[in-house]
């Protein structure tokens, strides 16, 4: 088969490549299209199903369902304050730990601090860590860091027992927000390294020669050039992890110990949505289907606003 380009008034034959991207075209960008809008569909059809089916808990509650600390499916009274301050906490101290380990795994797998075959193998092995299912991660923090934080957590309240964070003893199982949010923050480490890293290699060497020949030292370079450059991408990796963390089930379910209690202590159990849902979905019925799926388009909507955020930030960023 052979096509004829005219341009301007000659014709001429295309070659076998320029007729295979022209095929391609023909069937690849209108399916890219109706996958991109199969993709908005089933979102908007998840968001319908789960709205509809939350309108019961909704009228009856109203907006006092987020503030509500209840969870009493005899009684059939629901709030889900517990859950979300769960959420919420435990996510923010995920970051805590994986943000500037994240950030300096990073920048150590980006420069030449080691022979780049060698950078390759651990960038793949960082990257790896996102591939594993994250009830091994649950497994993996019972066995191993939730004894370890018994010791941890009695000298953090020995110690500092006096912070509101470290105001009670651990729990008798050692299960609590602490090993949950460390555990999470081990989970989202590659989506922050691994972007990261891509954000920095991505830069143009040009900044890093001009930096250097204006008499710039390693560690002025990578501070005060590449990580501003490469701001917007590293941002954008934080926001992917913090999204992560927010829905992350089964190895919070796992390690936070699932308590319907408020308290200001990282030491004691808690509760996430993801875990409330993961324990009591399966065994509910009546109206607490309905304030499950309440809770679950509260998670929805917090998820939704973080990414709409961090799509503003970034943008915010690149314009700067």
């Amino acid at each position: 088969m052979s096509i004829h380009l005219k341009n301007g008034g000659d014709t001429r034959s295309l070659t076998f490549i320029e007729t295979v991207e022209r095929i391609m075209n023909i069937f690849f960008i209108p399916l890219t299209q109706i996958c991109a809008f199969a993709i908005v569909g089933i979102l908007l059809w998840m968001t319908f199903v789960v709205g509809t089916q939350a309108l019961p808990a909704i009228s009856q509650f109203g907006l006092g369902f987020l503030s509500a600390t209840n969870w009493d499916p005899v009684r059939d009274e629901f709030g889900a304050f517990p859950q979300l301050y769960g959420t919420i906490v435990s996510s923010i101290i995920a970051l805590l730990f994986a943000v500037p380990v994240g950030l300096g795994v990073a920048l150590f797998l980006s420069e030449d601090f080691l022979p780049p075959k060698l950078r390759v193998i651990l960038a793949f092995l960082v990257e790896l860590l996102a591939a594993i299912p994250s009830v091994v991660y649950g497994l993996w923090g019972l066995a191993v860091i939730v004894p370890l934080f018994k010791v941890v957590g009695n000298w953090l309240y020995s110690t500092f027992g006096w912070l509101p964070f470290f105001s009670t003893p651990p729990s008798a199982t050692g299960l609590g927000m602490f090993p949950a949010g460390l555990v999470l923050a081990i989970m989202v480490l590659p989506t922050i390294a691994a972007i990261s890293r891509d954000a920095l290699i991505s830069l143009p060497p040009d900044l890093r020669q001009a930096a250097v020949g204006l008499g710039a030292t390693r560690w002025e370079t990578i501070i005060q050039v590449l990580v501003p450059a490469a701001f917007s991408g590293i941002v954008g990796a934080v926001m992917l992890a913090l999204g992560r963390a927010l829905g992350e089930t089964m190895a919070v379910t796992l390690l936070i110990g699932n308590s319907n209690q408020v308290n200001s202590s990282i030491l004691t159990p808690a509760s996430t949505v993801a875990s409330l849902l993961a324990n009591q979905f399966a065994e509910a019925g009546g109206l607490q289907v309905s304030a499950l799926m309440y809770a679950s388009l509260v998670l929805f909507a917090l998820t939704l606003l973080v990414n709409i955020l961090a799509e503003l930030l970034v943008r915010r960023v690149q314009r700067i």
